[in-house]
């Protein structure tokens, strides 16, 4: 398709890292201080040359062809405060990344727009969000990783890549990796996981590399989308063990391409199993890999992109 004029605020960097590899011209916006929203390229990506910063009250001045929001603040807020009239009715998609909250079944999507496409990242988002009037379409994740970035398991260890787990302790499953690493060999990285004991906020660049070493990935996410940490965990060929809930379940073949359950227990047993068989890990990483190259591919993801680009822009 033609080349497009995109605006996208800077919401969630390894996402946005991945929305990159589409290539397009990238307009984010920035702010003084680097606010929420508008930190730009940020500091731990390698982000391709047309991928540009723009001051917040320069986009007005832009000749743009599509709008890209990711948060009730980007569409209520920022959207009119940065926009001119015209560009307002330039079209426009809402990236949806979260389940539904409050309430898993009975919360109501805060967009409802018959004019604007709403993309989740996950079918189980969509079937739970009320979507209203706004016409729907799921695009699954894909990463951009540092392709020297392969598994070797050589460190007896587990590792958790979770972003401020104390923060929103029962979605993020504080507590599960606590119980965990009471009984197994058991580090985390992302931000503020120093408080843990952990890593802390490894760079992006580096983060894969370091991951490949350790003998598994551990999610103890109860209630999230499909977390980006497991598919680049399962695209390295690190063996995942992970929480049955939301997403997982259609993505990981018990026993064959990772491990999971909603019973912790039996989690901590197939860790351990993993600990004392490092063939096993291979193997089980290896498949896990092969399906995640398949489903979460780049290819996949920039051809699904374009095509609600193109949807949107009425080139279709």
């Amino acid at each position: 398709m033609r080349r497009l004029k995109i605006l996208m605020w800077h919401i969630h960097g390894s996402y946005l890292n991945s929305m990159a590899r589409i290539d397009h011209d990238w307009y984010l916006p920035i702010k003084p201080g680097r606010p929420e929203g508008y930190g730009g390229r940020g500091p731990t990506f390698d982000l391709p040359p047309y991928v540009r910063e723009v001051p917040a009250d320069e986009v007005r001045n832009l000749d743009l062809d599509l709008i890209i929001y990711q948060t009730p603040k980007n569409y209520f807020e920022d959207g009119p405060e940065l926009l001119t009239a015209a560009q307002q009715r330039l079209p426009q998609i809402y990236l949806e990344h979260n389940t539904p909250k409050p309430h898993p079944t009975d919360s109501h999507h805060p967009i409802n727009d018959p004019n604007l496409l709403l993309v989740h990242v996950t079918h189980y988002n969509r079937l739970m969000w009320d979507n209203g009037r706004t016409p729907t379409v799921v695009i699954e994740h894909s990463v951009a990783i540092d392709p020297r970035a392969v598994y070797t398991g050589e460190r007896a260890q587990g590792i958790t890549v979770i972003n401020g787990m104390q923060r929103r302790p029962r979605i993020a499953g504080y507590d599960i990796f606590l119980q965990a690493q009471a009984q197994l060999p058991l580090t985390s990285v992302g931000m503020q996981t120093e408080a843990l004991g952990g890593l802390g906020d490894v760079p992006y660049r580096d983060l894969h590399r370091q991951l490949a070493a350790y003998r598994f990935m551990f999610s103890p996410m109860r209630y999230t989308s499909l977390p980006l940490a497991v598919i680049e965990g399962l695209l390295i060929g690190l063996p995942v063990v992970a929480l049955a809930t939301t997403e997982l379940p259609t993505v990981i073949t018990n026993g064959e391409t990772g491990y999971v359950s909603a019973n912790v227990d039996a989690l901590i047993d197939h860790m351990h199993a993993l600990l004392d068989n490092p063939q096993l890990a291979q193997e089980i990483g290896a498949n896990g890999r092969r399906m995640a190259q398949k489903r979460f591919g780049l290819e996949r993801f920039i051809r699904d992109w374009n095509q609600a680009f193109a949807r949107v822009a009425g080139e279709l």
